[in-house]
């Protein structure tokens, strides 16, 4: 298993796509939703209809997956604060991460893996930075934003991943004593980081899938 941990316009996913198809592994970022939508017994195209950020999220997301798990619905009556429903989705973010890890021969992109699977030892954790400048420019080609916006999204998408760190796992986001590897794509690439990952899963013995660019020498 390996996770990847990213700063918001450092290229995280494309540097785990590019090792998951180097390694012949599944990658799991936005198809994240599929398996929420999935466990929540609801269409996908429903889930990915909504936008995390979107005010009420939450709360609908909530909603959803309560159907499937009622533990997690409030008393009848009784609506539970943001807190509480935050919490309660933490722990069915957990119950996939850990469910996607047993799976095995995955690269996962956020979700608080890193933490989510700190005890486990066959796993690799690696976050993924680069420069403010950099990620700026990222964020504005991606978002088709002016520079103030795409830096107020980076920022403020970074200080909720800090915040969700903070809170519910006790750790802190950034901290490198977290992660196996580090790796700045401003100065790499994001397939030059993608391959130092593919070489670190190499050196640790997890070998290519049948088919996969490794595997076959190309």
């Amino acid at each position: 298993l390996i996770t990847i941990s990213r700063e918001f316009g450092a290229g995280g996913s494309l540097v785990a796509e590019h090792a998951a198809r180097a390694l012949g592994w599944r990658v799991v970022d936005n198809d994240f939703v599929a398996r929420v939508a999935a466990r929540a017994g609801l269409p996908e195209a429903t889930v990915a209809m909504r936008d995390e950020r979107a005010p009420g999220f939450r709360e609908w997301l909530l909603r959803a997956l309560s159907r499937a798990s009622p533990e997690l619905s409030p008393p009848t009556g009784q609506v539970p604060p943001a807190e509480l429903e935050e919490a309660a989705l933490v722990k069915v973010t957990e119950s996939v991460v850990a469910d996607l890890a047993a799976e095995g021969r995955v690269v996962l992109v956020g979700r608080a893996a890193p933490a989510v699977l700190a005890r486990k030892e066959d796993a690799l954790h690696v976050r993924i930075m680069a420069p403010r400048a950099d990620r700026i420019r990222a964020v504005m080609a991606r978002q088709q934003l002016d520079p103030a916006a795409a830096e107020r999204l980076m920022d403020d998408t970074d200080r909720n991943r800090q915040r969700y760190h903070r809170e519910y796992y006790d750790r802190d986001w950034a901290d490198p004593a977290h992660f196996h590897l580090v790796l700045n794509t401003g100065l790499l690439g994001y397939q030059g980081a993608g391959n130092v990952v593919v070489d670190c899963a190499g050196r640790l013995g997890w070998a290519a899938q049948s088919g996969s660019p490794l595997d076959t020498g190309k």
